[in-house]
């Protein structure tokens, strides 16, 4: 019975801490899936990782990217599991009110309880930074009011799709969100999904549909999202760089070839 006992310790003991490390390390991929760090990382100033501040130019004025670092006074370190699934999914703060499209929840609105519960799991494993959020600097319209009642015209004009099954869907239209930038807006900055992946001139993002893609060979894409290199032998530069950087050149093999499938099928 002794020797029994302690044959079953080593097993009643580290599968505890082994569960929370692959939790914590699962997350820290859905991160890179979702490339939260090239948002929410002053890069330009050398700013800490995650702890935001990032300037997000756009037509309706510039947005600071939050603090996410688990700091209980300046980021999210207060935050429940309920709170962390409604502000990815849903776009809310834990008091009720409605964050700007330009975290795009729209988008996440579609990511599995499992990879939510890992995502927080990573980030709450990351050193706390206290460095206050700041302001916003946008047009006189703009306000939490009018995003209410765009997200109410929004979801009205534009309900949820059916969820497409295929990994590479979930990566590239869900944690990648490659449709906020190479999808075109109307001119209430609502996609127009009916010309998905058609580019958006006024983020200069290039149309990356299947037609456009036919010619490129399995090759050439896997070489752009791992390494940043076009079949000219450029490289990708601005915002597609830090894509690159921070995000598919993580991707695993597996998930890397279902995005390249999907995005040259659908």
């Amino acid at each position: 019975m002794y020797f029994f006992r302690i044959m079953l310790l080593p097993f009643a003991v580290l599968p505890a801490v082994s569960i929370a490390d692959s939790l914590i390390e699962k997350g820290h991929y859905i991160a890179q899936l979702a490339n939260c760090y090239a948002c929410h990382t002053d890069t330009e100033n050398n700013g800490v990782a995650f702890a935001g501040g990032r300037a997000m130019e756009t037509e309706f004025g510039t947005f600071y990217t939050p603090n996410i670092t688990p700091d209980k006074d300046t980021g999210i370190g207060l935050w429940k599991d309920q709170d962390f699934t409604l502000a990815v999914r849903s776009g809310l703060s834990p008091d009720g009110s409605h964050y700007y499209p330009t975290f795009p929840y729209n988008a996440y609105k579609n990511i599995t309880d499992q990879d939510i519960t890992a995502l927080k799991a990573y980030l709450f494993s990351l050193k706390p930074v206290k460095q206050q959020n700041k302001s916003h600097k946008l047009k006189w319209y703009m306000s939490r009011f009018s995003v209410t009642m765009w997200k109410m015209l929004n979801n009205f004009l534009q309900p949820s799709a059916k969820i497409n099954p295929a990994r590479g869907s979930y990566i590239l239209d869900t944690l990648g969100h490659c449709n906020e930038c190479h999808t075109p807006r109307n001119s209430l900055g609502m996609l127009q999904m009916d010309k998905r992946l058609t580019g958006n001139e006024s983020l200069s993002a290039p149309d990356i549909s299947a037609a456009i893609l036919k010619d490129w060979k399995t090759e050439e894409l896997t070489d752009l999202f791992s390494d940043g290199v076009l079949p000219s032998g450029d490289y990708l530069s601005d915002h597609m760089a830090e894509v690159v950087e921070f995000s598919t050149s993580h991707w695993k093999q597996p998930d890397l070839k279902a995005a390249i499938h999907y995005l040259t099928t659908q």
